[in-house]
């Protein structure tokens, strides 16, 4: 291969999968004899990755499961903290630290954790809270499947007698996202609350 092209070629790789994925080492490597096919490093970069056996799939791509399953937990809460706003979030952030993160969190981990061990790799949160009064914090898409398989709500409910109360919860796409799967609520006040990312 021609260096320009691997180079190329180990550049696209790494900026499509963010840096999560690092290209082979014989994508990388340089050659001594290019185009001759004798004794180039390249071959002795192929004959040590087929030697690592079952750590291959760590030593190639460079993924920890559990690294990038911290990594979705926390975009989610990124997420989740933008879609309540700078004039909602500080009233509640304290008990959604407390109490509602930590149940999104596990939700999230058994949704991946279930698809399979080499699953967080194929699992993205989406970047589009709705604004408003929308429901929609992050949807959980999975690649491999090409459809979102988790849909993160948040409802602004209004009790009489009560006041305004924020219903976090989730929908699967097992039963067509029709189910509610709640996560928690948060006490707002008697008052209207803004709208979101107000």
């Amino acid at each position: 291969m021609k260096p320009w092209m691997r180079k190329a070629l180990v550049a696209m790789i790494t900026v499509m999968t963010l840096g999560m994925y690092t290209p082979p080492a014989h994508l990388t490597a340089e050659t001594e004899n290019e185009g001759h096919g004798a004794n180039t490093k390249l071959d002795a970069g192929r004959e040590e990755t087929r030697s690592t056996g079952a750590g291959e799939l760590e030593v190639t791509l460079g993924f920890d499961s559990e690294d990038y399953l911290k990594t979705l937990t926390e975009k989610a809460k990124e997420q989740t903290m933008y879609k309540l706003g700078p004039r909602i979030l500080p009233q509640v952030e304290d008990e959604f630290t407390a109490v509602i993160f930590p149940k999104m969190e596990e939700a999230v981990e058994q949704l991946v954790m279930e698809s399979g061990d080499a699953a967080p790799i194929y699992f993205s949160i989406t970047e589009d809270p709705s604004s408003g009064t929308g429901e929609r914090i992050f949807n959980i898409h999975d690649s491999r499947q090409g459809k979102d398989i988790a849909k993160f709500h948040v409802r602004r409910d209004n009790r009489p007698w009560e006041g305004y109360w924020f219903n976090f919860h989730y929908h699967l796409s097992t039963d067509g996202f029709e189910e509610h799967y709640d996560i928690g609520e948060i006490y707002w006040d008697k008052n209207m609350p803004p709208k979101w990312m107000a």
